[in-house]
């Protein structure tokens, strides 16, 4: 409990303070270097009806859809892996990420158009799922940044599920995808049997990779299989019991499409979670070494980052805040490219050789996990300053000197 305050503490502490709610209102913007990225987006949130927000975090009736423009600034006013967001509302796109157009789609007739017309050259599709204490805004624009920064020739969906966004519902939101997963399903699904898309590629973050695995096994228990499009899933900090994860993965009866994972064992979020879930290892946080033999006879490849610089504070996010892992998934995963250790380049390995590449992980046999526990998410960043006072008022006395674990 000592470690679950003090991390909760350096989270509500560090987040962007005064960072304006109701960033999606459309703006005009004519700056020529910005990049405009183009989402399609499926949610069961409830609408909001700010204009700037859009969705809540609360639990909508059935799926919505829409289609978002969102403005990124040009490359040298920010930073890979980064999502700027405005101090001040109207945003600036010159300085700021902002949103260009937001239209909602009444149909999945509408959806599927709107999917043709944007489909690559490759028709590719990227489903991305965020991970806990998300607001809708910051899935779109986090998405956006991944889509843009990875640079990846594809038609990027959004599938953003009720999230709270305080740390303190995490009860909340873990239910919540348990609602949405039948949702999530069907959309993938809608995606994948799309005749014009050739591929598909699932990533998923934290929680939302609980999400996507459980969607995932519904879809291969309903029909026999994954569809053959889905060629590539990749999890990034997955919070997921090991357990249970070996239980999914046995239900997809020895999928084709490639599974990535990204882990640190530096993740201070899971770290929290492993305590909290009795010290049962969480997937993200798994010893690539004490693992490796029974995960190579699955052939899932596990990328571990616990050597890599940068990153959030609690470690949590590398794989969309680290510009060389951004652009890994761009330049070679979501091109269907395995990454293995004989397979990668000198301009291939991330941050000068600090992070070990393609030790493959996970047997059907060896791998499980159990129901997720995500504590915090880090790329939400917000401060919770009056959740964390009465927190802190509650536990104090309980935070002592964390070298005493």
């Amino acid at each position: 409990m000592r470690l679950v305050v003090l991390l909760l503490a350096s989270l509500l502490t560090a987040g962007c303070a005064g960072r304006p709610v109701g960033v999606l209102t459309p703006v005009e913007a004519a700056v020529p270097e910005a990049t405009k990225v183009d989402l399609l987006v499926a949610t069961t949130r409830a609408p909001s009806p700010d204009a700037g927000i859009r969705y809540t975090g609360e639990r909508g009736q059935g799926v919505s859809l829409s289609a978002f423009t969102v403005s990124i600034p040009p490359d040298s006013r920010r930073e890979v892996g980064q999502v700027q967001w405005p101090r001040s509302l109207p945003p600036n796109p010159e300085t700021d990420f902002a949103t260009l157009n937001v239209q909602p789609l009444p149909s999945v007739k509408a959806a599927k158009g709107w999917l043709d017309s944007h489909l690559p050259p490759s028709r590719r599709v990227l489903i991305f799922v965020h991970g806990y204490n998300n607001r809708f805004e910051d899935s779109v624009y986090r998405f956006a940044q991944i889509v843009h920064d990875s640079r990846s020739e594809v038609a990027p969906v959004l599938f953003t599920w009720p999230s709270r966004a305080r740390v303190f519902d995490y009860l909340f939101d873990r239910e919540s995808t348990i609602f949405s997963r039948d949702a999530f399903e069907e959309a993938v699904w809608q995606v994948a049997s799309d005749p014009r898309v050739e591929d598909v590629t699932v990533m998923a973050h934290s929680m939302g990779a609980w999400l996507a695995m459980e969607g995932l096994r519904q879809m291969a228990i309903r029909r026999g299989k994954l569809p053959a499009k889905i060629s590539n899933v990749i999890l990034a900090s997955p919070d997921v019991d090991v357990d249970v994860f070996a239980s999914q993965w046995r239900a997809l009866n020895g999928p084709k499409a490639r599974f990535t994972l990204f882990v640190s064992q530096d993740d201070r979020a899971l770290q929290v979670s492993r305590r909290i879930a009795g010290g049962v290892d969480r997937l993200g946080l798994i010893d690539t070494q004490k693992y490796y033999a029974e995960l190579e006879k699955s052939g899932i490849v596990v990328i571990d980052l616990t050597k890599m610089r940068g990153g959030d504070a609690l470690n949590h996010d590398r794989f969309a805040s680290s510009p060389e892992v951004v652009q890994l998934i761009g330049t070679r995963l979501v091109n269907g490219q395995t990454v293995t250790d004989s397979e990668v380049s000198i301009g291939d390995r991330i941050a000068a050789g600090a992070m070990g590449v393609g030790q493959t992980v996970g047997s059907a046999a060896g791998l499980a996990i159990s129901a997720p526990i995500a504590v915090v998410d880090p790329a939400t960043r917000r401060t919770y300053q009056g959740q964390m006072e009465s927190f802190g008022r509650t536990m104090s006395g309980t935070v002592e000197d964390p070298g005493a674990d």
